[in-house]
C-alpha cells in the first residue's frame, strides 16, 4: 500500500466554487432553495465592442459594415467549437457566413456550463453524498450555482449539447430585433419579412444588418422569441469553413507561445519529483556561464531560469542541477499496482448501479471471472503547457490557453496575494490538450516570474516536465464475474474498479484551490461515480452490480479525452468478448440477442458488421467488434488486426456512428476518426509506469504512439438522425482499444487484459 502523504490541509480561506459554497455550509437542500431566492439572478454582458459594433447579448455582436462576431466561453482545442457554436448561431440569425468571425468570451457568470456543472454536481458535494446526484433540486441548484460562481468550464464533451439552445436563440433574437427594425422602417408586419444571407427583406426592399443595428438595438422581443423551422436555415449540416481554418494555415493564429510583448524575456522551469517535494539547492554559479542568462526564480516547490531565449534558459537549468527533497511517498508502480490489487480484493466499496439482485448467482459451475489492469496514461499535446504575463501597476495580464479560466485567474491571484479582478486573461487557441489545460499550475508560475523580473515573461515547459508533472489518466484495475445460463445468456454481472477517485481530486485543484498533494490526500477513501463512467452497460442483464474501490496511488490524476471510459469500456467490451467465446456464439450475435433496450446502439452494430463485411470473428480471423454509448452518442467499431514479428499490425478499423442531428459533417467525422486514433495510441501506448517518484515516459518517444504510416485505413459512416445533437468529441475513443484486443483474440488465440496492449502484465 502506498504511504499517505504527510501534509497538511490547505487554508480553508479560498476564492471561487467550492464544496462549501454548494452546500452553503451543508444544508439540505430546502435550505440551499432558500439561500438561492437570495442570489443574484441578472448580469449583463461585457463583451468589448468598439463605436462601430452593436451589442446583441452575451454571445454576439454586429458592426455597422455587416461583420458578425460571435463570442465563444468554450476553449478551441482543436474540436472545431469556434465553428460549430458560430454556425448555429448564424443559421438561425440568417448571417452570410462569409460575414461571421469568433472571438472568445470574458469571464462573466453569463457563460456558465451549467450543464456540466449538473455532472459534476456529486463531485463537488462532500463525501457520502453521492445518492443526491440524481435529486432534481441538487441538479438544479448546480446549475444554478455555476452561474453565480462563473463555472465557466470546457470538458466532458459539453460544448454543443450545453451551448447550442443558447446560441440558437441568441441568434433568433438578433433575427427579430434586426426584423423589426427594417419593418417599422418600411411600415410592414415585421413577422412579414424574409432574413437570408445577412439582408433583411419585404418584396423588393432589402436591408442588411449593418444598416439597422442601432435601430435593432432598441426594438422589444417578444415573448417567448420566435425559432425558425428546423431545417429553414442555410447552414446546419453544410460543411462551412472553419473560422480558425485560415489564420492557422498563414500562421496569424495566435497561441500562447506566438506572444510577443516589448522587452519580453524567456524561461524554463524545474519541478522535483511526484509528491511533497521542496526545492533544496541548486548551482546558480553554472548557470552564469550560459549566453543569454538573466536570473533564476525560485520557489519552494520549482525553480526557474530566466534567459533572452528559451533554449538559454533551459540549458541554464541544465548548468545549475537543481537538487529537490520529497518527503513521505514516491510514485511507483509496482507498489501502486499492489494498491490497486489489495483495494479491489480488500477495499470497501461504494455501488453506484444496481440491478436486479447477483446475490447467491455465481458458483463454479456457472461462473466466470477476469481481471483488467490500465497504467497511467498521459495527454501529451503537441503543444507543451506555455504562458506569457506581465505584471505593472498592480495588475497582471496573462495569455494562455486554458479550459478552466476562472481557476487560471485565481491561481494567478493567489500566487500574487492580490485580488482577482486585478487579473486580465486572455485565452488563447490551444494546440491539442485532450484535457490537459485543465491545470493552471503555470498561471500563478508565470505570475510570480513577471512579478519578480518587473518585465513581461513567457514561460514554457519542456517535454519532460511536461509528461512528469502531468495528471494522468488514473491506472485502474477492474474484475469482473459474470453468471451464464446453458443458452450462454448472461444472468448475473458484478463489475468492481479499482481506481484513485480522480474526479472528486481534480474538482479541489480547480475550485477549492488545493495543490496536488493535498487534493490526493484529501481525497483518500473518497467514492467517485466518474470512477465507473463508461459501465452504465447498455446490455439487457437483469441482475448487475457496479461498484468503486477507491485506492491511493500517489499520482495526480484527472481528465483525459473520455475519461475512465477510456479503461472501463476496454474491460467491459473485452470481458463481453470473452463471454462469447465462452459461450461459442459469435460475438455480434452474443451483443445483439441483449440489445433490446439499446435500438440506437444496436444499429450502430448492424451498420458496422455490414460495411465492415464482419465475417463473425471466426478463429483466426483477426476481426474484432466493440461498442459503447456515451453523452447522447452512439458507435460501434470493427477492427482488422494481427501480430506479427514487428509487433501488432492493424489492417482497418470501421465505424458506424449515430450522434444525432449533425451540425458540421467535417468536423464531426474530423473529431471521431481523431477520437479513434486517440483510442488506437491508447491500445498501443500513451502510457507510463512510475519509478523513484518520476514517471518512465519522459519524452514523445517513450509512449509507443503509432507513427502516421501505422494508422489504417479508417471507415466512418454516419447514421441520420433528428435526435439532439450529442457531444462527439470524445466517442471515437473507448471502443477502439477492445476491438483491437479482440480483434487480435481472433487472430492469436491470447487475451491480453492490460492497457497498452503489449505493457507491463501487473
Amino acid at each position: 500500500m502506498v504511504a499517505e502523504p504527510d501534509i497538511d490541509q490547505p487554508d480553508d480561506a479560498r476564492t471561487g466554487l467550492n464544496r462549501r459554497k454548494f452546500l452553503i455550509g451543508g444544508g439540505a437542500v430546502g435550505g440551499l432553495v432558500v439561500a438561492w431566492a437570495l442570489w443574484p439572478r441578472s448580469y449583463e454582458p461585457n463583451v468589448a465592442a468598439t463605436e462601430n459594433d452593436q451589442i446583441f447579448g452575451a454571445f454576439l455582436k454586429i458592426s455597422e459594415d455587416g461583420q458578425v462576431t460571435v463570442v465563444v466561453p468554450q476553449s478551441e482545442m482543436g474540436q472545431g467549437v469556434y465553428t460549430v457554436l458560430p454556425q448555429i448561431l448564424a443559421d438561425e440569425l440568417g448571417a452570410d457566413w462569409r460575414t461571421v468571425a469568433v472571438e472568445p468570451a470574458p469571464i462573466n457568470p453569463l457563460y456558465s456550463n451549467g450543464l456540466l456543472a449538473e455532472q459534476w454536481a456529486v463531485s463537488l458535494m462532500p463525501a457520502g453524498a453521492e445518492k443526491l446526484a440524481d435529486n432534481a433540486a441538487v441538479r438544479w441548484i448546480a446549475q444554478s450555482v455555476a452561474v453565480r460562481e462563473q463555472f465557466i468550464v470546457t470538458a466532458d464533451s459539453t460544448s454543443i449539447p450545453a451551448f447550442a439552445g443558447s446560441f440558437r436563440e441568441a441568434g433568433a433574437a438578433a433575427r427579430v430585433l434586426l426584423t423589426k427594425a427594417a419593418a417599422a422602417k418600411w411600415d410592414v408586419a415585421w413577422e412579414s419579412c424574409t432574413v437570408e444571407n445577412g439582408i433583411i427583406s419585404s418584396g423588393e426592399k432589402k436591408l442588411r444588418f449593418g444598416e439597422l443595428i442601432r435601430d435593432a438595438a432598441n426594438e422589444t422581443l417578444p415573448d417567448p422569441v420566435p425559432l425558425r423551422p428546423a431545417g429553414a436555415g442555410k447552414l446546419i449540416g453544410q460543411d462551412v469553413t472553419r473560422l480558425d481554418l485560415p489564420s492557422k494555415l498563414d500562421g496569424s493564429a495566435n497561441f500562447a507561445g506566438d506572444i510577443r510583448l516589448p522587452d519580453m524575456v524567456f524561461a524554463a522551469i524545474r519541478q522535483g519529483p511526484i509528491g511533497d517535494t521542496r526545492l533544496k539547492s541548486f548551482n546558480r554559479a553554472g548557470a552564469s556561464k550560459i549566453t543569454g542568462f538573466i536570473d533564476v526564480v525560485q520557489h519552494d516547490k520549482w525553480i526557474a531560469a530566466v534567459a533572452t531565449n528559451w533554449w538559454a534558459a533551459n540549458r541554464a537549468l541544465d548548468k545549475m542541477s537543481p537538487v529537490f527533497e520529497t518527503k513521505g511517498f514516491l510514485a511507483d508502480s509496482d507498489k501502486i499496482d499492489a494498491a490497486l490489487r489489495e483495494a479491489l480484493d480488500e477495499g470497501s466499496g461504494t455501488r453506484f448501479v444496481t440491478r436486479g439482485d447477483t446475490k447467491g448467482l455465481f458458483d463454479k459451475d456457472n461462473g466466470f471471472q477476469a481481471r483488467y489492469h490500465a497504467d497511467a496514461a498521459l495527454h501529451a499535446p503537441i503543444e507543451t503547457r506555455t504562458a506569457t504575463a506581465e505584471y505593472k501597476d498592480g495588475g497582471l495580464e496573462l495569455w494562455m490557453a486554458t479550459q478552466a479560466p476562472v481557476a487560471a485567474v485565481q491561481a494567478a491571484a493567489r500566487m500574487l496575494n492580490i485580488a482577482q479582478d486585478r487579473v486580465t486573461l486572455y485565452p488563447m487557441l490551444s494546440g491539442g490538450s485532450f484535457d490537459r489545460n485543465l491545470d493552471n499550475d503555470i498561471a500563478g508560475q508565470v505570475a510570480l516570474m513577471a512579478k519578480q523580473m518587473g518585465r513581461p515573461v513567457q514561460l514554457v515547459w519542456s517535454r519532460a516536465e511536461d509528461l512528469m508533472h502531468d495528471h494522468y489518466r488514473a491506472p485502474s484495475q477492474a474484475r469482473l464475474d459474470a453468471a451464464m445460463a446453458k443458452a450462454g445468456r448472461i444472468t448475473a454481472l458484478q463489475i468492481k474498479i479499482a481506481a484513485p477517485p480522480s474526479a472528486r481530486e481534480q474538482v479541489k485543484r480547480l475550485f477549492d484551490g488545493m495543490d496536488n498533494v493535498a487534493a490526493m490526500r484529501s481525497s483518500i477513501g473518497e467514492a467517485d461515480i466518474k470512477a465507473v463512467a463508461g459501465l452504465e452497460v447498455p446490455y439487457d442483464i437483469p441482475n448487475l452490480t457496479v461498484d468503486h474501490h477507491p485506492a491511493f496511488v500517489g499520482v495526480p490524476t484527472g481528465n483525459w479525452r473520455s475519461n475512465a471510459h477510456s479503461s472501463n469500456v476496454f474491460f467491459l467490451e473485452s470481458f463481453i468478448d470473452e463471454l462469447a467465446a465462452k459461450a461459442a456464439i459469435e460475438p455480434l450475435s452474443f451483443r445483439m440477442q441483449m440489445m433490446n433496450n439499446q435500438p440506437r446502439l444496436a444499429r450502430c452494430l448492424t451498420g458496422v458488421a455490414a460495411m465492415a463485411g464482419w465475417d463473425g470473428g471466426l478463429e483466426q480471423s483477426g476481426q474484432g467488434i466493440a461498442c459503447h454509448s456515451m453523452r447522447g452518442g452512439h458507435i460501434a467499431v470493427i477492427t482488422s488486426a494481427s501480430r506479427g514479428g514487428s509487433g501488432l499490425e492493424v489492417r482497418r478499423i470501421s465505424a458506424t456512428v449515430d450522434i444525432g442531428r449533425i451540425i458540421h459533417p467535417d468536423i464531426a467525422r474530423q473529431q471521431i476518426e481523431g477520437g479513434i486514433i486517440f483510442g488506437l495510441a491508447m491500445a498501443l501506448g500513451s502510457a507510463t509506469r512510475f519509478e523513484k517518484g518520476l514517471p518512465t515516459a519522459k519524452r514523445l518517444r517513450d509512449l509507443s504512439l503509432p507513427r502516421l504510416a501505422e494508422i489504417p485505413p479508417i471507415q466512418i459512416e454516419f447514421i441520420r438522425s433528428e435526435e439532439e445533437p450529442a457531444g462527439y468529441e470524445e466517442l471515437g475513443v473507448p471502443a477502439v482499444a477492445p476491438a483491437v484486443a479482440n480483434a487480435l483474440f481472433s487472430a492469436t488465440g491470447v487475451r491480453l487484459r492490460q492497457l497498452p496492449l503489449f505493457g507491463e502484465v501487473s
